[in-house]
């Protein structure tokens, strides 16, 4: 135990031991933030020294290296924080390109040990950081971002994702760039939406309506609240020769009240909103977010249609989400049957040591 934080500096390996000295586990302190001890070893023979970041970093690596994931022109998590045991480190790599997201200070501070180790083993034609705002302050960490390695990109890198052609802004893209957890979802979830018409809500940058035209979908309305992701949508679809696609500007739940009094039905519709909930003081608010957008979408569904409904808030819990679904078909009036229920792909393991890693869910179900 830690008396007197300001006593240790940041970044520093300290102990965690029980009141009668046993030892517990080892990690790294920082003092100013609301994590202020970070767990990374139960063993107390094991050292935070480079050789112990070097195995994690490669046990990382080879999952995905086993799992097919590193394929050059693909784009994969590569080191998922908590879950591979690196709390505060993101890497993620799109086609010969990575992006290091830190997400605690702690792992900052190790940044120049880090990118030179990525360097060296993955050889990435650059390396980019980049670090949130709103964790950096949190973290009371230094917002530095930018090209750390290799050749600054000056436009959009090209992936493939199951056939369909994608380009990603590592500059100025959401998250590191592109939404990777889904991408396992939006092949399984174009697989019912053969010759139906879609509604894509909250689309982004078009994946899942780009997935759902690939697979044989007649017409698809993708909807968006920024216009620059309705621009990169529309861009996409133009780009892999999807003319079916439209792509609009349009809040979720206005679109789906205005679609609803004109009377339209589809034979899909897909949501998957952005995060509802940040902390757990906003779990009922989310839900009840949630259950307006899924009512509203069940009113414009056609009997039989495949409703694809996603959640990226880890505070709500898988129960909450499927008793959400419940309580938003009653209300609509109309009966449920749930096909699938998916969370995010191998590249993005749950570590049941730390059930926030299981954060992402998404439900395939039939609306009859």
């Amino acid at each position: 135990l830690v008396p007197v934080r300001e006593s240790v500096p940041p970044g520093s390996v300290i102990d965690l031991v029980l009141p009668d000295g046993r030892w517990v586990a080892r990690g790294l302190y920082n003092g100013d933030s609301r994590i202020p001890v970070r767990l990374y070893t139960w063993n107390q023979e094991e050292e935070l020294d480079d050789a112990f970041w070097s195995r994690r970093l490669e046990l990382a690596l080879g999952l995905r290296e086993q799992a097919g994931l590193t394929d050059r022109d693909g784009a994969a998590r590569w080191v998922f924080s908590e879950a591979d045991g690196l709390s505060g480190l993101i890497v993620d790599h799109y086609a010969g390109h990575l992006v290091v997201q830190f997400t605690a200070r702690v792992m900052q501070l190790r940044a120049p040990w880090l990118l030179d180790w990525l360097e060296a083993r993955c050889q990435p034609l650059s390396i980019q950081v980049r670090i949130d705002p709103h964790v950096a302050r949190a973290e009371h960490m230094e917002l530095v971002s930018g090209f750390m390695r290799g050749v600054e990109l000056t436009q959009p890198v090209e992936i493939c994702e199951h056939g369909v052609r994608l380009q990603v802004d590592l500059c100025g893209g959401q998250k590191t760039g592109y939404y990777l957890d889904q991408r396992e979802n939006r092949v399984r979830a174009a697989s019912y939406l053969r010759g139906r018409s879609v509604l894509d809500v909250c689309c982004y940058a078009g994946g899942f309506a780009l997935a759902a035209a690939r697979a044989g979908a007649s017409e698809v309305l993708a909807i968006d609240a920024s216009a620059k992701a309705i621009d990169v949508a529309r861009h996409h679809a133009m780009l892999n020769g999807f003319p079916q696609i439209q792509c609009e500007t349009g809040d979720c739940f206005d679109t789906l009240e205005r679609l609803g009094r004109e009377s339209r039905r589809f034979g899909g519709v897909i949501l998957d909103p952005p995060r509802f909930a940040g902390s757990r003081h906003h779990t009922r608010a989310a839900l009840q977010a949630y259950h307006r957008l899924n009512r509203l979408a069940m009113q414009v569904l056609e009997p039989g249609g495949i409703l694809v409904t996603c959640s990226c808030s880890g505070v709500v819990s898988r129960e909450d989400f499927r008793q959400m679904l419940v309580g938003a078909s009653q209300r609509a009036r109309r009966e449920l049957q749930l096909l699938e229920q998916r969370g995010a792909g191998p590249d993005h393991p749950v570590r049941v040591s730390c059930p926030e890693t299981e954060y992402l869910k998404c439900i395939i179900a039939r609306v009859l």
